[in-house]
């Protein structure tokens, strides 16, 4: 599976780019015979409903020569948004102090899901604060993350 990760990455990463824009991250879910890839992208003044459009053909016109997924899927482009997910070191380093929600690929101390104040990393570690203790997740065990957004009353 991360294989095929890597693959559509590969693929996807270098349009987003000549575009202008980050690639932050990709999701592809299998529902059935259908499945969505979901391409999140990012650009420091912002992400519009047209720029996901443009990235959208662009990307379908690859992924119709190369034919990565098999069967049925259904594209769509969005920007991270508030509750952004969380994928490489370096997006948990980015949101250094923020409240985070993981869900880990296996249980520790009898849980799969944590949310905590992101403390940083250390190697290939999240640092997770959580109910007064600090704990250490290896980026492999994490299956999710997101930022949980605050709002100020």
């Amino acid at each position: 599976m991360a294989t095929k990760h890597a693959a559509l990455y590969a693929l996807i990463e270098p349009v987003v780019t000549a575009m202008g824009f980050e690639l932050w991250g990709i999701d592809h879910l299998s529902q059935g015979k259908h499945s969505r890839l979901v391409i999140y992208i990012e650009r420091e003044s912002g992400v519009s409903v047209e720029d996901c459009a443009d990235i959208s053909r662009q990307v379908s016109a690859v992924l119709d020569v190369e034919d990565p997924i098999a069967g049925e899927y259904r594209l769509e482009v969005s920007s991270p948004g508030m509750a952004r997910p969380l994928y490489t070191l370096d997006h948990f380093a980015r949101f250094q102090g923020h409240q985070v929600a993981l869900k880990l690929r296996m249980p520790f101390d009898g849980r799969r899901k944590f949310k905590g104040l992101l403390a940083g990393i250390e190697g290939d570690e999240v640092l997770l604060q959580f109910e007064g203790e600090e704990y250490c997740f290896p980026i492999e065990s994490i299956d999710q993350a997101n930022i949980v957004p605050q709002f100020d009353d």
